[in-house]
């Protein structure tokens, strides 16, 4: 048991700091594995006698283990290989951890509706089936997710979450967490539909519900002041944080930057540019906001810049088509601008630098207003293709 408890933490340390993270899917399997031959998989009640104290570990412990299971299987794009009528272990007790030692004979759950140590777990449980569903649908070679059943796990998923959001009002960090943990499942769902929409109309809810649920993700980044201090841990792991961290805010990139650049393209169909800019403009924020998460995760030791690289040069268009000037170059020297700065705080980084002494991205920005970059692949019009957010894109 000690040694499941240290491989699933060694699997959260590998993630979080981005240690072997590619490997994570391969590796879990193996926890898989290790944690049926030991029974984990059947409920304690149809093992030999044990005390209390030992099966709510089991019962916790597999739960654990199932989610690991179903994080790892989206962000590595590949089967869950485990299904829910391989196990009958029950969901644990909804107490806290101090209400249970090697004594405890008899265990006196609180009602479900009751915040304890246990309940982001329950929570989680509540919502596995449906994500579960997703990633096999997701992730199923023979036949294609439809959009009636996208909208329906989606909703399902919602209903979930909004089951127990009274329940986490004086627990911040595991609210945000569960609801990053949740949510994130919904835009790999959705992208296909959203892409999609430019020419689709039918598909715009895809839109925006891969928006709301980015706007979910990124927003504890967001909170109380950078997010790196200690008044606001989640915004720190969004900042700190590899693996299924990254990959979730790679995600949100994806649906924010799809949804600012469809929006721009219908405005100026529709001749509304300059009419009606207040949604373009709160886009346009949140695409700055996600700059700057950007350069604080390279400060913190991120060693990939292509998110600032791709998001600065998208906010560079939009702004561009907005001022009516040459999207061409405009694109081209917010590319300039975005690897020159990457570079110097990798730079400055590599000299040992620390996070606080970095220069910011304001300060380092070329006085160069050269003419440069003209021709060539830069122009990111109506077919401008997210794909290089995907799993398989240029963001990796």
């Amino acid at each position: 048991m000690a040694g499941l408890q240290v491989y699933c933490l060694a699997i959260l340390a590998r993630q979080i700091f981005s240690i072997g993270g590619d490997t994570v899917w391969v590796s879990i399997g193996s926890l898989v594995h290790r944690a049926m031959q030991m029974g984990l998989h059947r409920d304690p009640k149809h093992l030999p006698p044990m005390p209390v104290l030992q099966a709510e570990l089991r019962r916790r412990l597999w739960a654990t283990i199932l989610d690991l299971v179903v994080q790892s299987s989206l962000d590595a794009s590949m089967p869950p290989r485990i299904s829910l009528d391989e196990n009958d272990t029950e969901p644990p007790a909804n107490v806290n951890d101090d209400d249970m030692d090697e004594s405890t004979a008899k265990l006196l759950p609180q009602p479900r509706d009751t915040f304890t140590s246990t309940s982001a777990q329950l929570a989680l449980l509540q919502s596995l089936p449906i994500r579960l569903r997703i990633v096999e649908s997701l992730n199923n070679l023979r036949s294609e997710l439809s959009y009636p059943t996208a909208l329906s796990l989606t909703s399902q998923l919602c209903s979930a979450l909004q089951d127990h959001d009274n329940l986490f009002n004086t627990a911040p960090f595991q609210r945000s967490h569960l609801d990053y943990l949740t949510r994130r499942f919904i835009i790999p769902m959705h992208y296909r539909f959203s892409h999609a929409a430019s020419t689709n109309p039918l598909f715009q809810s895809s839109v925006k519900l891969s928006l709301d649920a980015a706007l979910a993700l990124i927003g504890p980044s967001q909170s109380d002041g950078d997010g790196d201090g200690d008044d606001n841990p989640f915004g720190r792991l969004l900042v700190i944080g590899g693996g299924l961290y990254r990959e979730g805010l790679r995600c949100a990139t994806t649906a924010i930057t799809l949804a600012l650049l469809s929006h721009l393209e219908t405005q100026r169909g529709d001749g509304s540019l300059h009419r009606a800019p207040q949604y373009r403009r709160f886009l346009m924020q949140v695409v700055r906001d996600l700059v700057g998460l950007a350069e604080r995760r390279i400060r913190h030791g991120e060693t990939n810049v292509k998110s600032h690289f791709f998001l600065s040069i998208v906010l560079a268009q939009v702004e561009a088509v907005e001022q009516g000037r040459e999207v061409e170059v405009e694109v081209a020297r917010a590319a300039r601008d975005s690897l020159e700065f990457c570079e110097g705080l990798l730079a400055a980084r590599a000299e040992g630098m620390g996070a606080n002494d970095l220069p910011s991205h304001a300060e380092s920005l070329a006085d160069d207003d050269a003419i440069f970059g003209q021709g060539g692949d830069l122009q990111f019009g109506s077919d401008f293709d997210c794909g290089i957010f995907s799993a398989n894109g240029y963001l990796d």
